[in-house]
């Protein structure tokens, strides 16, 4: 599925809107990272200007999100005051049947993956056109590594059959994380076993992180030109 910018936004819009509504008074909300997720953090401000809410607060998974909540007034906590959370909002890049996941467009992955793993339900919010039949058809897995093992780490990476390509900025310059890491974007093409394949990133010592998120999604809003749907695992 193909949407032009302004329908794309909108259904972003659209599904974080819907998501906000399973925040419940009282939770520890997990902030995603990237443009759907700043649509959730914003409408979460707009409720508490509104007098809802007030006693929920937020555990941001980037230095972006936490920018942008305490700029709109949302109170943040950390997982070490906080270690359980109750609900977290987060996009994706894509989306598989089973609720499989690749994330990490915004470089946050790392974070992301730490405070879903800390969550009682992880609420993916998407587009339409995130939607994948396999994981790696639309998608490249990001993979977040340490700065030694940057050229060990692609050729490894190379010969699990993906195309590893360094992150530049839009200066140009290497892209690093919130955590001074470079990342590495793989095109693997469709990835028939992401489980082995997520195992095998796992297990090597230079990579810190990676866009695979399995087992960990527990819901999926989905936003297009037919409505919003929620979907729970």
């Amino acid at each position: 599925m193909t949407l032009d910018v302004s329908a794309t936004s909108r259904f972003k819009r659209e599904a974080a809107e819907r998501a906000v509504e399973l925040i419940q008074p009282g939770m520890v909300v997990g902030l995603g990272t990237g443009s759907t997720a700043a649509f959730a953090v914003r409408r979460l401000a707009v409720l508490r200007a509104e007098g809802h809410l007030l006693d929920v607060v937020g555990v941001p998974t980037s230095i972006e999100t936490e920018r942008l909540a305490r700029e709109l007034g949302v109170p943040l906590t950390t997982l070490e005051a906080r270690p359980e959370v109750d609900l977290t909002l987060d996009g994706a890049d894509e989306v598989a049947p089973d609720f499989s996941l690749i994330k990490g467009a915004g470089g946050a992955m790392l974070r992301e993956k730490v405070v879903a793993q800390a969550s009682r339900r992880e609420v993916i919010v998407v587009d339409a056109a995130k939607l994948s039949p396999c994981l790696g058809t639309r998608a490249r897995v990001p993979v977040e590594v340490v700065p030694m093992a940057l050229r060990v780490e692609a050729r490894f990476l190379e010969s699990l059959g993906a195309q590893a390509v360094p992150r530049v900025g839009a200066d140009g310059a290497l892209f690093l994380t919130d955590q001074g890491n470079p990342v590495l974007d793989c095109a693997f093409g469709p990835i028939a076993q992401p489980v082995e394949l997520a195992a095998r990133l796992d297990a090597r010592a230079g990579i810190l992180a990676h866009g695979l998120f399995l087992g960990l999604a527990t819901d999926v809003v989905v936003a297009g030109p037919d409505g919003v749907v929620l979907r729970s695992r």
